[in-house]
């Protein structure tokens, strides 16, 4: 019983002295999303690029917050208004949101200026074309962050809270409907296209969800990750967790 205690102690000790491998990327962001192998992130003046090869290519329009996932690119600007990267142009989709999440399977997700919660089931999300009508559907609750992975959809409240949503699916993009308290307080959450969860809290730390899977979506614990700088926004997808800082710099490191 004894080794076993010394044993999880130095387990627990190793864990946390892991370090990040991480370098600093050109530019500034104040918002960044990575998902199928794309990286797209706006700055704080709006402006929207992507990551091709080793740097940023400026693209069209103006955005607030941008996503990328399996339900293709989409964004909001300082109005609120939806868009989705259509063909390489930006076409308008109704509604309002402040915040938009594609990870989802197939479906798109978000939150309004109101923390009212709302995702487009995956055959509108695909195949949404100009002038066409977008049927969201409410979930209840309010959130001000939501994000989607393949099995489960994560978000936070006002107050840091933090919830889960089990059951999601491309036809029933509201999952059960029914919302699960998570242990702890976060500012900000993101699900990746593979369903790992990370977290940032209001004092820049940034957290990993241990355990997550789709046989225990919830995981088992938030594993606290060293880092020398404060942390506002952070994205993971194909083994490289980007980070933006409170100064809005750009940090790509490997996991």
């Amino acid at each position: 019983m004894k080794g076993t205690a010394i044993l999880i102690v130095l387990l627990n000790l190793w864990i946390t002295s892991q370090a990040l491998d991480c370098k600093v990327v050109e530019g500034r962001l104040k918002q960044i999303d990575a998902g199928n192998g794309q990286v797209f992130g706006v700055n704080s003046a709006g402006e929207i690029f992507t990551l091709y090869k080793s740097g940023w290519t400026k693209l069209p329009g103006a955005l607030k917050h941008v996503s990328v996932g399996p339900a293709g690119v989409w964004g909001v600007n300082s109005e609120d208004n939806i868009f989705k990267l259509v063909r390489g142009d930006w076409v308008t989709v109704p509604g309002l949101l402040k915040q938009t999440d594609a990870g989802g399977s197939l479906f798109i997700a978000g939150v309004n200026m109101h923390d009212d919660i709302f995702c487009l089931n995956g055959d509108e999300t695909m195949s949404y074309k100009t002038g066409a009508n977008a049927h969201w559907v409410n979930i209840p609750g309010k959130l001000k962050y939501y994000s989607c992975g393949p099995y489960s959809c994560w978000g936070v409240n006002s107050q840091d809270n933090i919830f889960i949503m089990k059951g999601v699916s491309p036809t029933a993009c509201g999952g059960s409907m029914n919302w699960e308290a998570v242990p702890g307080l976060l500012s900000m959450i993101e699900v990746s296209t593979d369903g790992k969860v990370y977290g940032v809290n209001s004092l820049g730390d940034f957290y990993y969800r241990e355990g997550t899977s789709p046989c225990n979506p919830t995981g088992t614990g938030w594993q606290h990750i060293p880092h020398s700088q404060k942390v506002k926004h952070v994205s993971y997808d194909l083994g490289h967790l980007w980070l933006i800082g409170t100064d809005d710099s750009i940090s790509d490191c490997s996991t």
